[in-house]
């Protein structure tokens, strides 16, 4: 896992073929907005949380973020325990992003 500011995430996901955008916020939080392209899965769906991302294609990159960076850190914790190689954690959250939002 590693902790990326914005700038390195945003750079780093648009040169990355294998991207794949992941919103662990919850469903009350996703309301305020999206990054769009993401994916959403609630990380405080426990073990629906786990049977999600096993599904997921672990061959990918997947840039991860939450509201400020702490479950989205501990969902790629959690994602590189389970064979995922390449999981990076937006630091600052979408209390720092400062890119593009959809409703």
């Amino acid at each position: 896992m590693a902790d990326l500011t914005q700038e390195q995430w945003a750079a780093q996901l648009q040169g990355d073929a294998d991207a794949v955008i992941l919103d662990v916020r919850t469903e009350e939080e996703v309301e305020d907005g999206i990054i769009p392209g993401a994916i959403h899965i609630d990380f405080y769906m426990g073990a629906g949380f786990l049977e999600e991302i096993e599904k997921l294609d672990k061959s990918k990159s997947y840039y991860v973020y939450c509201r400020s960076g702490n479950r989205s850190g501990q969902a790629c914790a959690l994602m590189n325990s389970r064979g995922f190689e390449r999981a990076f954690n937006l630091k600052g959250g979408m209390l720092e992003w400062e890119g593009d939002v959809i409703a």
